[in-house]
């Protein structure tokens, strides 16, 4: 297997990838995210990927020539706008009460990038349907803490599983990384991440 690099401190996608038998080398991405309230959250979730993939490699860091650094960056999308991680406990209580009852999109844009710059792009979307939240609900979920460093304020993998009526498409989307996608991504520069199963 190809050494693999994760453009991300985000414990979530490092054991999405460790859940299939992958064992990055975590290098945390210099890129700084910007606050995007509008456009096409796949563009934007894919521009983000780019960006962190090549931010991780901008701090002199010395890569294999077979190196594949991984990208990747959320969005939650309602209704055209974009939620990205909530600024403070009042920016998250209003994207959850915004997302209570509604069904939203999630958007993970995918950057895989070699180290002679070469990149491919792709992203995921995930159609989900929040249950109706009372603000006692919405209050008592801030009180954990969960949402301050994820995607609409909120962790399916985690107590925020409990707001989540249904979801329709990848779940590993939804937890930050689509994890068949960049199986494929990869194939197509003869990488297999089955190769570990062996």
């Amino acid at each position: 297997m190809r050494p693999i690099y994760l453009a991300s401190a985000s414990p979530r996608r490092l054991e999405l990838l460790r859940q299939i038998g992958v064992e990055p080398i975590v290098v945390p991405s210099s890129f700084a995210e910007g606050e995007v309230l509008w456009g096409d959250p796949a563009l934007v979730a894919q521009e983000y990927a780019l960006g962190k993939a090549r931010g991780a490699t901008a701090e002199g860091l010395l890569l294999p020539e077979d190196a594949i650094v991984v990208g990747a960056d959320t969005v939650v999308a309602l209704q055209g706008e974009i939620f990205g991680k909530p600024r403070d406990k009042e920016h998250a209580r209003e994207m959850l009460q915004r997302l209570s009852g509604q069904v939203h999109q999630v958007v993970s844009g995918i950057a895989v990038l070699r180290p002679d710059g070469q990149y491919l792009l792709d992203s995921v979307c995930t159609e989900v349907t929040f249950r109706l939240l009372t603000r006692q609900e919405i209050a008592a979920y801030i009180a954990t803490t969960e949402p301050f460093d994820k995607a609409g304020a909120y962790g399916i993998q985690g107590r925020g599983a409990l707001l989540v009526d249904s979801i329709r498409g990848c779940y590993a989307n939804v937890v930050g990384l689509p994890l068949t996608k960049l199986c494929a991504l990869l194939r197509q520069w003869d990488v297999d991440l089955t190769e570990t199963w062996r």
